[in-house]
């Protein structure tokens, strides 16, 4: 009888002792601590906690139970971190260990095409197919530059209502033109056509009310599983909602697929045609309820977050006179602001920096999972937990940013504590606006791009002031993004 190499014997022995210390280590490990809770029903504070209230509560359990806490909604387990430090180790030196999404129920899991979305998707071969196309194709920055011509109509189009507005002396309620020019600009990107306004209006109409249906589903999170027995009513209209978006969609892809051949230009849909995903034995292509829940997400990823940071941008600058004054006077030797200047306007860019700091769109990210138990800080994460971060704790930490309430572009400038931020937290964190990691936001350069060159445009053909007597009103109110309780109203002037 042959024996094999003593050194080998030894060292195979030797790995899965250790690998078995750290499993036997692990398992002995606490989970995150929680408020009290009971079955069903989960934390007890929910009982009498209004969801505008949550932030609030959140952090008062952060300062008793520390920057890793599980909190418990119906049967979900959910660990929220708030730490920096912690959220770097976690999505950024821990590559893919929480790069996955937890399950979403039935309910959204319809209305997104059983999870098919780049943001839905869990990391595996899929999930990278899909955002390899998406941030090698339409997002290649070669490919954005290509939509500068639509980018440029968009804001003749949108300058041109302000005018007629601005003319009247009426007060302007911004945020519905700011969206018609988003949806206008994705939808084009989208699918390749410059669409008639009744098309964009159908489009931006089952999207918005698709967004808005998703904050009557929370109540499922309590029902996972027989949620749509129980509340059969919102089940049938979530049904009736995803038959009206494919009414919407599948003309446009239909005939996208037609005339694809016969033009020279580019768009999502195009490359959602020859993307291949794999399957048991080789690869496929997408099927069109694929296709639509990818458009739907390329279209609403790319329109609801910029409109309302657009907004609360624009607040900010209405409110701050001095800071508008300042921004203006760097843009007068420019007739327009062409994209090609953006880099040049340093005090521009730190006006969209602190704006997204102070006023990011969403004040938790979309919620990770982990992929296998994973140790964090001395706390077992159990393979499939769901997992979220405060974006909020560290974008207004006062250990990184003075006075981190107050609207201050300066702090961007050089010599400011914003300085060398970096938006991608590859380094260290200090703003979680887009993410960080495996998912973070692809849509980030874009939406840096469609900030700038719109804020631009908007400040240098504007004066904009609030109501006569009267400030803007900063408080929030939480949809599927964080936005303006009273929606931006601003008496505009055009400047000579």
């Amino acid at each position: 009888m042959e024996i094999g190499n003593p050194f080998i014997i030894f060292l195979t022995l030797f790995i899965s002792v250790v690998f078995l210390l750290r499993r036997l280590r692990r398992s002995s490990l606490p989970l995150p601590p929680s408020p009290l809770s009971l079955p069903f029903f989960g934390n007890l504070i929910w009982l009498h906690t209004r969801f505008s209230e949550l932030e609030t509560v959140l952090r008062k359990l952060r300062l008793k139970y520390g920057p890793i806490l599980t909190v418990k909604i119906g049967s979900l387990r959910i660990v929220l971190v708030s730490d920096r430090h912690v959220t770097h180790k976690m999505l950024v030196q821990g590559g893919t260990d929480f790069a996955g999404r937890p399950p979403v129920g039935p309910a959204l899991s319809l209305l997104s095409g059983n999870q098919f979305t780049i943001n839905g998707l869990s990391y595996g071969p899929h999930w990278r197919a899909l955002r390899r196309n998406l941030s090698s194709e339409i997002l290649n920055p070669a490919t954005i530059r290509v939509f500068a011509p639509a980018r440029r109509w968009v804001l003749a189009d949108l300058l041109q209502k302000l005018k007629l507005h601005a003319h009247c002396g009426r007060l302007i309620t911004l945020v519905p033109i700011f969206q018609n020019a988003m949806f206008s600009l994705l939808a084009f990107m989208c699918f390749g056509d410059k669409l008639d306004e009744k098309t964009v209006m159908e489009i931006e109409a089952i999207q918005r009310e698709i967004l808005l249906y998703v904050e009557k589903l929370t109540v499922f999170a309590f029902l996972p599983k027989y949620g749509k027995f129980l509340l059969y009513n919102r089940w049938k209209k979530i049904k009736e909602l995803r038959a009206r978006q494919k009414q919407v969609f599948l003309p446009l892809i239909r005939s996208r697929r037609e005339k694809r051949e016969k033009t020279f230009e580019i768009c999502y849909l195009d490359t959602l045609f020859e993307v291949q995903v794999p399957k048991e034995e080789g690869s496929r292509k997408l099927e069109d309820d694929e296709i639509i829940s990818l458009c739907s997400e390329f279209i609403n990823g790319g329109t609801d977050t910029t409109v309302t940071s657009l907004e609360w941008i624009m607040a900010c600058l209405v409110n701050n006179s001095e800071v508008q004054r300042k921004l203006a006077k760097g843009m007068k030797e420019y007739t327009v602001i062409e994209e090609e200047e953006l880099g040049k306007m340093s005090y521009l860019r730190a006006v969209v920096m602190e704006g997204l700091r102070r006023h990011p769109p969403g004040h938790f990210l979309l919620s990770h999972a982990a992929m296998e138990e994973t140790d964090v800080e001395g706390y077992k994460i159990p393979k499939g937990w769901a997992v979220n971060f405060m974006v909020t704790e560290m974008n207004w930490s006062d250990e990184l940013w003075r006075e981190p309430l107050e609207f201050r572009p300066e702090r961007f400038l050089e010599g400011g504590e914003g300085e060398s931020v970096d938006l991608t937290g590859t380094k260290e964190i200090k703003m979680l606006t887009f993410g960080a990691g495996r998912r973070i936001c692809p849509g980030l350069g874009l939406a840096m791009l469609h900030l700038g060159f719109f804020i631009g445009n908007l400040i240098k053909e504007f004066e904009w002031a609030p109501p006569e007597g009267e400030e803007v009103d900063m408080r929030e109110k939480v949809q599927f993004t964080v936005s303006m309780k009273s929606p931006l109203k601003a008496r505009l002037f055009p400047r000579s």
